[in-house]
């Protein structure tokens, strides 16, 4: 078959050498004559598939041994809710800072729980063009965590220098850049990813959360809500999504293979900077929303002078093979979402598209 060139911002592209592993071992996993699909989560060879994935997170990231790694459910979207279930206690108050649907999300359901406020926003007429500077942010130094996203799908911003919040814990939504490349994680109380951008398929969601704010988390919370419970249980307190971890730990490895993190940010940028020099040699065409210090290197937005004129970019790059470009249904315009697995060769072939379409 042919595969097209998938600009999908998520569930995206996955690396087909992750795929092509995934597809020999499908009937027969380690010669134990089941599918990993068919496998209990208790038994030995799903067990070993389980800590190899942890094992290859905590190496790619250098999580430091003082970081529970968690493999969950629900999405980015369950942890709004869970993160200030557990680290927000009565009494105290978070401070959010607010770059764009997904954060204004996360604090929307941080609302529910308890006392948050906005430490920094950087709205303009309901669009972000920006991340906010470290000026900007108005910290409570006796927050519980300051929440931040450090990339936002939509908008395409992106944080590049991680703002610095004191001794307040930093909670960071890294859904879609997780591991784009190599960072601090000692910088973080916790960080948490949706799979389906970088890491894997759908239905898992990676928490990597120091282990004094699991040990000093509240209890007054359902068990099976609370970070202790899962940390105690190496993620498999009750059923895990076994297939979704098995793929991530595909993902992962082919990671490794290519020269971990360092290797994947190079090309990363390399592919980022392709798109956006296509863009900005165009100005008469095509324009990026976003100031060029917050351009995120995950997810290219950018518009053309009209509507129907995107419309007949989105269909005519479709009927050339490449998928996933139409804009996010609240903003519009394109959106080309780059993340690791989307390959050199896409990218080549969508700056050759973008000038032959100008033509």
């Amino acid at each position: 078959m042919a595969r097209v060139s998938n600009f999908n911002a998520g569930p995206s592209a996955l690396p087909l050498a992750a795929l092509e592993r995934a597809q020999s071992e499908l009937l027969d996993l380690n010669g134990s004559g089941m599918s990993v699909l068919e496998h209990s989560h208790r038994g030995k060879v799903y067990e070993a598939v389980h800590n190899e994935a942890v094992a290859l997170v905590r190496e790619l990231l250098a999580v430091p041994e003082n970081y529970d790694i968690l493999f969950l459910q629900g999405g980015a979207s369950q942890q709004f809710a869970v993160i200030p279930m557990n680290l927000l206690a009565p009494g105290k108050s978070a401070d959010y800072v607010v770059s764009g649907a997904w954060a204004k999300k996360a604090i929307g359901e941080a609302k529910n729980v308890g006392t948050v406020r906005v430490a920094a926003t950087t709205e303009q007429d309901g669009k972000y063009p920006r991340m906010p500077r470290q000026e900007e942010l108005q910290l409570d130094p006796a927050a519980a965590y300051v929440h931040i996203t450090s990339n936002e799908t939509i908008g395409g911003i992106q944080w590049h220098t991680f703002p610095n919040v004191g001794g307040v814990p930093l909670v960071a939504d890294m859904s879609s850049d997780i591991m784009w490349r190599p960072i601090d994680v000692s910088k973080f109380g916790l960080i948490y990813a949706g799979a389906q951008k970088n890491l894997g398929p759908s239905g898992v969601t990676l928490v990597i959360v120091r282990k004094d704010l699991v040990e000093g988390a509240r209890k007054d919370i359902p068990k099976i809500f609370q970070y202790r419970t899962q940390a105690a249980e190496n993620s498999l307190y009750n059923t895990p999504s076994t297939f979704g971890i098995y793929l991530l730990r595909n993902v992962l490895s082919t990671m490794k293979d290519r020269g971990g993190l360092s290797a994947v940010e190079t090309q990363n940028r390399k592919k980022a900077e392709m798109v956006y020099s296509a863009i900005d040699a165009r100005p008469e065409l095509y324009r990026c929303p976003v100031d060029k210090d917050s351009r995120s290197t995950m997810n290219v937005v950018f518009n053309l002078t009209t509507p129907e004129l995107e419309a007949e970019f989105v269909a005519t790059a479709q009927k050339a093979g490449m998928v996933g470009l139409k804009g996010h249904r609240s903003v519009g315009g394109i959106r080309a979402s780059i993340y690791n697995a989307c390959e050199l060769a896409w990218i080549e072939n969508l700056v050759k598209f973008m000038a032959q379409f100008k033509k």
